[in-house]
């Protein structure tokens, strides 16, 4: 037998005995076993077989299809926050390197949203948008996750209640005052929307957990348990306001953008019944991740001129 696969096969049998597996067995196992191709790996059949339109127009496999690019992409911006949340020892380098990841994801959705903007006949959109009701991108159980990984809950609690909330707070009263909660509930009388109860109804107890979960090892705070060099850092804190503007400021606008092209500038409400304007643009509840890595005139003008704000340290 050839010394390298004689090396080989010990190491599997090692493998194996260390999980109290016969190698045999799976040595069997893989002659049986057939070739693998792409589109079994892909699973290209299923994905493509998920797209279900509700009418007949050409232009609504356009806005399906889309949505369900910007989940996949959610999911895996998820998969390499979990990394950075879960490393033992994290070093600077890994830090940068996996936010990298990220921002291409969000730099790809920001500039995506053409597709979808230039992609779609207004005619159209208005006329499949009623078949879509109560249903909203507002929705996106997904999106609201990456929040709860980057930043310190008091960061994505309404702006009108920050000054009375804070890391004693329980959770669930926290999570009322979240500041997407604007588009969906009445202050004044406490009342949700019908948009707002199913959404919650499916994935409230999941937020909680993830809420709780994520207190400690969201991205500000693992960077704030860096040391004090590492923080420091230019590379990492250049890593991390370009994240944050590009989440904030830039994907935001862009999803805005076309909110207004398709809805209109006026009274007309999105097809989930939500305010969006008063919850999506970035003026009205100034979402910032990692406060601290902007100077006080940025913070007073964030999300007012999304060309210039996102500046390189230096």
């Amino acid at each position: 037998m050839d010394k390298k696969i004689e090396n080989q096969v010990q190491q599997l049998k090692e493998k194996y005995d260390a999980i109290g597996q016969d190698l045999e067995i799976h040595l069997d196992g893989l002659l049986q076993s057939k070739p693998s191709t792409y589109w079994d790996y892909i699973q290209t059949d299923a994905l493509l077989n998920l797209q279900t339109q509700r009418t007949l127009l050409p232009d609504e496999m356009v806005f399906i299809m889309y949505h369900q690019i910007n989940e996949l992409i959610f999911k895996m911006i998820l998969w390499e926050i979990d990394q950075i949340s879960h490393k033992k020892e994290l070093s600077t380098a890994f830090f940068v390197a996996r936010l990298k990841r990220i921002s291409r994801y969000f730099d790809m959705l920001s500039q995506s949203f053409t597709i979808m903007g230039d992609g779609m006949e207004i005619d159209q959109y208005i006329k499949f948008r009623d078949t879509l009701t109560p249903a909203s991108g507002f929705q996106s159980a997904q999106y609201r996750m990456i929040e709860f990984c980057s930043t310190e809950l008091i960061n994505l609690i309404d702006y009108r209640f920050r000054k009375t909330i804070d890391r004693e707070t329980p959770i669930e009263h926290a999570f009322e005052h979240l500041y997407w909660q604007a588009a969906g509930k009445d202050y004044k009388t406490g009342e949700k929307s019908y948009l707002l109860e199913q959404f919650e109804g499916k994935y409230k107890n999941k937020f909680l957990r993830m809420m709780e979960k994520y207190n400690t090892i969201n991205l500000w705070s693992k960077f704030k348990s860096l040391p004090q060099e590492d923080q420091k850092n230019i590379d990492l804190r250049n890593e991390m306001r370009h994240y944050d503007h590009t989440v904030n400021v830039l994907w935001v606008m862009a999803h805005y953008g076309a909110a207004e092209k398709y809805i209109g500038s006026g009274d007309i409400e999105a097809t989930g019944g939500s305010e969006w304007q008063k919850y999506m643009h970035p003026r009205y509840q100034r979402r910032i991740f990692f406060p601290d890595l902007w100077t006080q005139e940025e913070l007073e003008n964030w999300g007012v001129d999304n060309l210039t704000s996102h500046k390189i340290l230096s």
